[in-house]
């Protein structure tokens, strides 16, 4: 009982909440005129920092101490004897800001910490440039390997281009989100290996919002260099549904399938279908999101759908994850399910695949440009 009364204490110091109305609230998104109050806004800031292991509990379950002020730990580090969650707090609350919601993740036997927190803040008493000052003070006591502070209301969206191929459902589903506002992003450009009428949906789509659109012909030799010109100035790439074939002698690409075909002569051709190149993600420098079906890798190649169809499979879906050089292997972001029964038909059995693939899509940039997705080990990822 003692230990819980200390945690409890511990708790009701770090979040500490005002008696402000929540009608004063102004959220992303929210028209001014809508709210009682536009003095206060949004803010949003994840940390990711080291922790010292945690002292030798044989009768409770908190696994890190570091999350709380434990001063009374004899010969604890830096760390523990501070409070990375308190520190947070108190940088919030100093400056006049009020926590609404706060994750933490330390994993067991990793001595890491993970925290996205949620807080509103009048600029005014709290500008801007000083917000950054705080919390990078606060990123060099810890030693952090992350920490980013963002005010959707202040700070420009996100720049991204979108990459796509043919199949242009997640392309089309993205747009419109784009245009309802759902998305917070800014698209500078499409950009695809598929050529496209003028008078296609998507072509009078993107004119009608002054959205460039990119054609470059897959068989281009400078075709990653061109891509790469066109998307320096974005701060991420989405990738829906876009896939090029290279011949089976580019052996210098990374991150590639092996698939066979039967060319018009009947003879066996060999491609590599490949995403983005090594060299080019290397020279790209940025994240990069990318969409598949949940077909793989039991149904490979040519028209996975129908092959998973003919095989009567009952559960289907989607995973969106960032792009490495080794093909759909990247850290996972987001992972959607959809059943499927002896009721379908090819047409509704393919119709429900691609609509959890624009789901999943959806999802993921949405957690990502929210700042709740962080790196985690070597190929995995924290979502809060």
């Amino acid at each position: 009982m003692t230990l819980l009364r200390r945690l409890s204490s511990s708790l009701q110091q770090v979040v500490k909440f005002t008696n402000r109305s929540f009608k004063s609230l102004k959220f992303p998104g929210e028209p001014i005129e809508s709210s009682v109050s536009s003095t206060l806004t949004h803010g949003i800031h994840v940390f990711h920092c080291p922790v010292s292991p945690p002292p030798t509990q044989t009768h409770s379950h908190i696994s890190d101490w570091s999350l709380f002020d434990c001063s009374e730990t004899a010969g604890s580090k830096k760390n523990d004897e501070v409070g990375i969650v308190a520190k947070l707090s108190e940088c919030i609350a100093s400056r006049g800001g009020n926590i609404l919601a706060a994750d933490v993740f330390v994993p067991e036997k990793k001595n890491v910490f993970y925290s996205r927190s949620e807080f509103i803040f009048d600029p005014i008493k709290w500008p801007r440039e000083q917000m950054d000052e705080d919390f990078f003070k606060l990123s060099k006591m810890f030693n952090a390997m992350r920490s980013v502070v963002r005010v959707p209301d202040i700070d420009p969206k996100y720049k991204v281009a979108v990459l796509a191929s043919k199949q242009e459902h997640c392309l089309v589903d993205f747009l419109y989100g784009w245009q309802e506002g759902k998305l917070p992003v800014e698209i500078t450009c499409v950009i695809s290996n598929h050529d496209r009428g003028p008078n296609s949906h998507v072509i009078r789509l993107l004119e009608r919002h002054g959205i460039p659109y990119h054609y470059l012909c897959a068989k281009e030799n400078k075709r990653e260099e061109e891509l790469l010109e066109l998307v320096q100035n974005t701060d991420f790439l989405v990738l829906a549904r876009y896939m090029q074939p290279v011949p089976l002698q580019k052996e210098a690409y990374l991150g590639y399938k092996l698939l066979e075909s039967l060319s018009s002569k009947g003879s066996l051709t060999s491609y590599f279908n490949m995403i983005l190149s090594g060299k080019f993600l290397r020279s790209y420098g940025k994240d990069v999101i990318n969409i598949h079906h949940g077909l793989l890798p039991s149904f490979k190649g040519g028209k996975p759908a129908k092959q998973a169809f003919d095989a009567g499979v009952k559960l289907i879906g989607a995973t969106s994850h960032f792009v490495t050089e080794e093909l759909d292997a990247g850290p996972i972001i987001e992972q959607m399910v959809e059943r499927v029964s002896h009721r379908d038909n090819l047409r509704t059995f393919v119709q429900k695949s691609e609509d959890v693939e624009k789901q999943c899509l959806a999802k993921a940039i949405k957690s990502y440009c929210e700042l709740r997705v962080l790196p985690y080990e070597m190929n995995k990822t924290v979502v809060f």
